[in-house]
């Protein structure tokens, strides 16, 4: 079948595969953002070490991204070949939410490194196990240049729109309740998690097909990430897609350091996240239609650019000033909607690319190598940042003015450094909706060819059978 003849997913369909991206969004931010500073600020474990723990978990995390997305594409049963490894990540990041977001009394009395670096590294397996299948499946779903936009929309909106909800309900216990502080939200956002999580995930296994003409690839791994890494566009993009994050992991790690150090805030960071988060789901539609008249890629660049505009206006804010800071970030969190509805959609174009020079359908491994982009970016920006802090003596409730700077700096400058180098890297990216037709096309016309000489000895024998 043509892209051209593609019959279009249902909403239905759309829907229950978004599902999984729930459990996704809503694990991956409290990670960065509560986590740490729940175990540096109130459980006492040093930001120095904090940070090296964070980093150690994350490298054991990229390690086992290949190796992931390299089984995912050679495995064949009869639920298909990505289903099975969501279904088994469940437990494995069911136990590392329930351990790392909820300490024993003994822990929290005395708390180790090894013991937050040992569950960081359990969650972030179970969340790779889910995560590198679920993004290779969506890739399959369409060879529509367009539709893939729309599913990674859905998708995205789904995830936000739980993000959202295990924002809210902190934020209605903290204004109507008086429930305050960091492990009291940390609590609530775990419980959710644990909620979410085999709802969404079984739901999607469920309730969506997996194509049953699949081929598993064959493809040697060296030859294979030869091919990769000839890939122009691939190249451009992960390398852009890398700064990306790394400016993203930076803020998201000091946004609750800020919110508690410069504004003095205790509980308020999660209302200043629920506003970032929901201006984030809003601007979906808008960022879907732009996308379909400009490019992909032009979108984005969009994006990135007015975002880090907006960023150094933290500069200007200091104690009590929170309600200034809502309008900031609700702007930054609009034009951050790009970051993963246009990626995501880029990155199965450029899988396109790669399966008509090497033959093989790697969307499990091409998923594995940004996935192990990202991880290292959401590895490296905290850790650079916390490291920076810790440089300045950073300490909790800390008031010497140098660490106080250094984390203004750190959290409003950051941003528009990698963000405007990651714009530059992808100006000229050359996957348009034109050129991703042609690319189809000649997928179609060798998928035809194929076809006809698989079909030619079938014939032969029928005759012969006569």
């Amino acid at each position: 079948m043509s892209s051209a003849d593609h019959q279009k997913l249902s909403k239905r369909l759309l829907f229950f595969f978004g599902l999984s991206e729930m459990p996704i969004q809503v694990a991956a931010v409290p990670v960065t953002a509560y986590i740490l500073n729940f175990y540096v600020d109130d459980l006492g474990l040093s930001a120095g070490l904090a940070g090296t723990a964070y980093l150690l978990a994350r490298i054991f995390d990229v390690i086992t991204d290949p190796a992931i997305g390299y089984l995912s594409d050679r495995t064949n049963t009869r639920w298909g070949r990505r289903r099975p490894w969501m279904i088994a990540g469940m437990p494995v990041m069911l136990l590392g939410v329930y351990m790392l977001f909820f300490p024993s009394d003994d822990t929290v009395n005395d708390i180790s490194i090894w013991y937050f670096l040992t569950w960081m590294a359990v969650l972030w397996l179970g969340w790779t196990m889910l995560l590198i299948p679920y993004y290779a499946w969506a890739a399959e779903l369409s060879p529509d240049y367009n539709e893939r936009t729309t599913i990674t929309s859905w998708r995205t909106a789904l995830g936000l729109a739980a993000n959202i909800v295990s924002k809210l309900i902190p934020s209605i216990a903290v204004t109507f309740y008086a429930i305050s502080g960091t492990p009291a939200i940390v609590e609530i956002i775990g419980i959710f998690l644990l909620i979410i999580l085999p709802i969404s995930v079984s739901l999607t296994v469920t309730q969506v097909p997996e194509s049953d003409n699949f081929v598993p690839a064959t493809m040697p791994l060296i030859e294979g990430m030869k091919i990769m890494l000839k890939n122009g566009p691939f190249k451009r993009l992960i390398s852009a897609f890398f700064i990306n994050y790394i400016g993203t992991a930076m803020s998201t790690a000091t946004i609750i350091f800020f919110v508690r150090g410069v504004l003095h805030e205790e509980s308020a960071g999660i209302v200043i996240l629920l506003a970032f988060y929901i201006t984030n789901l809003a601007s979906i539609p808008f960022w879907l239609w732009l996308s379909k008249r400009i490019g992909k890629h032009r979108t984005w660049i969009i994006g990135l650019v007015s975002f880090s505009a907006i960023q150094p206006l933290y500069l200007l804010l200091g104690p009590g000033d929170i309600w200034w800071m809502t309008p900031i970030i609700a702007g930054t969190g609009f034009f951050g909607g790009t970051f993963y509805t246009m990626t995501n959609s880029m990155k199965a174009d450029v899988i396109d690319l790669d399966t008509l020079k090497s033959g093989d359908n790697r969307a499990g491994m091409f998923f594995a190598m940004w996935s192990m982009a990202t991880k290292i970016a959401l590895a490296f920006g905290p850790g650079l940042a916390l490291w920076t802090l810790g440089s300045f003596d950073y300490v909790s409730g800390t008031t010497d003015p140098d660490a106080l700077l250094a984390l203004r700096l750190v959290y409003a400058l950051a941003v528009p450094i990698f963000f405007t180098a990651a714009a530059a890297i992808v100006w000229n990216y050359p996957i348009t909706e034109e050129r991703h037709l042609r690319l189809r096309q000649a997928l179609e016309r060798r998928n035809a060819r194929r076809l006809a000489r698989d079909a030619t000895p079938a014939a032969k024998d029928a005759t012969l059978a006569e």
